[in-house]
């Protein structure tokens, strides 16, 4: 039965938003195993999230200049991008050994993933003109729990084997698809635009309105994949630093997955509190939790993974009000290249915050390698209120 309500499109979007961004991290998860059976490099991390990443950008970008989500059912998009996903997930299986095929696999994931987030966020703003920071919350907190549950499923009895993670990661893409094809119509507020230029994003970065949230976010996404990505890691040298034991795949779920909470609650109070308010508090949070990393590993391990459960919950909670910013400033007939522009973008950014702690763990201590973070939620905040010239 095919959606007839902004509620139950809504949820129904939620679900398949968590199965689809599932791929995202997937990679990540096996990693770990990958490197010590085949002895991949040490900075085999950061090549493969950029690769995503890279990915991600090449596919919003393609998607943006030729308005397709602006021009075709989103729903279509989101099905065909989850069937390729999860097929481009799975490539890799073909040689587990082959560091350049996870390579290949991992960048064209990223190209599908570009089908699959922005444009479910285009098909909720197709849903509904009013009351997105509330249902973007949860979406995007779909998107956090998707991007941390590979780390989940390797503690579950018999699907620690890297194989086996992927293959089910690609299954619950595919679930995710259908879904959408079967039961998500085009939204009551959808609009189709028969073309798109390039000139048309110069004129809605041109009004302050838009601008200032999505510089905003652009401060937001130098921390939030490079803070995902690494992650693991920080756990890892935290053990190393004083003979803890800390369970790395159980704690990167529940750290990042904390997002998925800070998504949500903030979605609830964006319903009495603007999205612009939410979203610097947000922002300056987790910029502190930047700026105080360094004495992180001074302290005992409850302290240590309370801190790193706020940061995780604070790093993701401004991002479903930016994207509500964005998606309330642009123009309807080019909202979905504008929204999906604008993550472009956000995305080229966390590839050079990744790389750059990718590079610099091989000789910054641990402890102070996330400063290099704190930039980003500065900017931010000042990007979000900073009075400029331009449009309304």
């Amino acid at each position: 039965m095919r959606s007839q309500s902004p509620s139950q499109a809504f949820y129904i979007l939620i679900i398949s938003q968590f199965l689809g961004t599932a791929l995202w991290f997937a990679g990540n998860a096996v990693l770990p195993q990958l490197q010590n059976v085949y002895a991949w490099q040490a900075d085999a991390l950061g090549h493969l999230t950029s690769s995503v990443q890279l990915g991600f950008i090449l596919g919003t970008l393609a998607l943006s200049i030729s308005g397709s989500t602006d021009r075709y059912s989103p729903s279509k998009i989101f099905f065909l991008s989850s069937i390729l996903g999860a097929i481009s997930n799975a490539l890799v299986l073909f040689d587990l050994s082959s560091y350049n095929l996870a390579i290949v696999s991992r960048f064209s994931t990223g190209f599908c993933l570009a089908g699959i987030y922005p444009v479910g966020m285009k098909i909720a703003s197709d849903w509904s003109e009013s009351g997105l920071g509330h249902w973007l919350g949860s979406l995007v907190g779909a998107l956090v729990l998707g991007t941390s549950f590979p780390h989940f499923i390797k503690l579950v009895p018999g699907f620690i084997q890297p194989e086996i993670v992927l293959a089910v990661v690609s299954g619950l893409a595919v679930v995710g698809g259908i879904l959408v094809w079967l039961l998500i119509p085009d939204g009551p507020f959808r609009k189709t635009s028969t073309r798109f230029s390039l000139a048309d994003l110069t004129h809605i970065f041109n009004k302050a309105s838009f601008r200032s949230p999505a510089l905003g976010y652009f401060g937001h996404m130098w921390e939030v994949y490079g803070f995902w990505a690494f992650v693991p890691w920080l756990i890892s040298a935290y053990n190393n630093s004083s003979d803890h034991d800390i369970s790395v795949s159980l704690w990167a779920f529940i750290i990042i997955a904390a997002g998925a909470a800070g998504c949500i609650v903030g979605g609830l109070l964006s319903q009495r509190i603007e999205s612009k308010l939410i979203a610097a508090l947000a922002l300056a949070s987790s910029g502190t939790c930047c700026l105080l990393s360094p004495i992180l590993f001074q302290f005992s391990t409850e302290v240590f993974l309370g801190i790193m459960i706020f940061w995780g919950c604070m790093v993701a909670a401004d991002s479903p009000q930016f994207s509500a910013l964005v998606a309330v400033n642009a123009p309807q007939e080019v909202r979905g290249s504008a929204i999906t522009i604008t993550t472009c973008m956000g995305f080229a950014i966390t590839i050079a915050s990744i790389q750059l702690l990718n590079y610099c763990q091989t000789f910054v201590a641990p402890e102070y390698l996330f400063l290099l973070l704190a930039p980003g939620p500065v900017f931010g905040v000042i990007a979000l209120y900073w009075k400029t010239k331009g449009k309304p």
